[in-house]
């Protein structure tokens, strides 16, 4: 590790849950500042994003890996301070947007480097704080498990979140037609200002139908679902032939009944991940999938992240609280 940590402060102020509930349960707590070990980076954090994980963490519904930091926070943008064994020493001082397992509420933390990824200099640290999650959440559901391709027809429910926002480019800019939910008219022109081909306001329309009227009767070829619960039924009722569901979330709950008799007969397949567990060398190869083929339209402004808000770290609950309203149409970041 370089000379440079020899200068930090041996405690920082970080953000944990105290116990499991709700967003009042966050505080902020004296934690030690990290040390990056080999293969890691050492971040002075800019900014960390904000996602529905770290609301499972904070429920006592996910938990941190054994080993890990209970400090919340899976994505920064940060300047590299540091640097573990094993690392080029020649980025200390870059911006570096990246995938943590824990840590990104706070001033300091470690990232894995190989998870990590030069900010493009178009972006704001909150622009950079908001993407890692989401890329590499899209790209592994939607273009891996999912295998959309060019030409096919996608929906995207939860479109208006971090995730959906992101979805909805990333499927344009791969060449498919893309079917949005959103909850208003509003938010509706804005995902079509996005990409979005049809944008549909479920509490006004039946998306199952207007997925068929849009593909002639078809249905879509590949659904991204982060409502689990009864809207899975429905969701099949809305895929073509062959079609692939992948569920990201379930915020009307993860017991469905599925009739198999239904997937037989039309070749349809289910697929679900969530990305804390998989292995660092899962996410070190989509790391590199994403560093050739999306983080160059990210450069070229193709795709950006869709900025909600900007929220002092020690008004972590407070950004929860509005997370968890449904009120936000695209990111939130906390800036230490």
């Amino acid at each position: 590790m370089n000379a440079m940590a020899d200068v930090l402060p041996s405690t920082m102020q970080a953000i944990v849950a105290r116990e499991p509930g709700d967003a009042g349960v966050l505080a902020l707590a004296e934690r030690p500042v990290p040390v990056p070990g080999a293969g890691e980076l050492l971040l002075r954090v800019l900014a960390a994003g904000i996602n529905r994980p770290d609301i499972m963490q904070r429920q006592g519904i996910a938990k941190p890996a054994p080993g890990a930091t209970d400090v919340l926070g899976l994505e920064v943008c940060g300047e590299v301070v540091a640097c573990g064994t094993g690392t080029d020493p020649a980025l200390r001082g870059q911006r570096r947007m990246a995938l943590v397992p824990g840590g990104g509420y706070a001033p300091w933390c470690v990232a894995p480097a190989a998870h990590t990824f030069a900010v493009p200099a178009r972006l704001s640290d909150a622009e950079a704080a908001a993407l890692p999650e989401g890329l590499f959440t899209v790209w592994h559901n939607l273009f891996e498990l999912g295998r959309l391709a060019m030409g096919e027809t996608v929906l995207i429910h939860g479109a208006a979140g971090g995730i959906g926002t992101l979805a909805v480019q990333m499927a344009h800019a791969a060449g498919c037609t893309v079917i949005a939910t959103a909850s208003d008219a509003a938010r509706c022109a804005a995902l079509r200002a996005l990409g979005a081909d049809l944008a549909v306001c479920w509490p006004t329309t039946d998306f199952v139908q207007a997925c068929l009227d849009f593909t002639g009767g078809c249905g879509v070829d590949v659904v991204l679902d982060i409502v689990g619960g009864d809207y899975v039924r429905r969701n099949l009722q809305a895929m073509a032939f062959g079609g692939r569901h992948v569920s990201l979330s379930f915020l009307q709950g993860s017991a469905v009944t599925v009739e198999l008799l239904t997937l037989m007969q039309r070749q349809l397949s289910l697929h679900a991940s969530t990305m804390r567990p998989q292995t660092h060398a899962e996410k070190a190869r989509m790391a590199q999938a994403l560093a050739r083929h999306v983080l160059p339209l990210v450069g070229s402004g193709r795709i950006a992240p869709r900025l909600h808000a900007s929220l002092p770290l020690a008004q972590a609950a407070q950004a929860h609280r509005l997370l968890e309203s449904g009120q936000v149409f695209g990111k939130l970041v906390l800036v230490p």
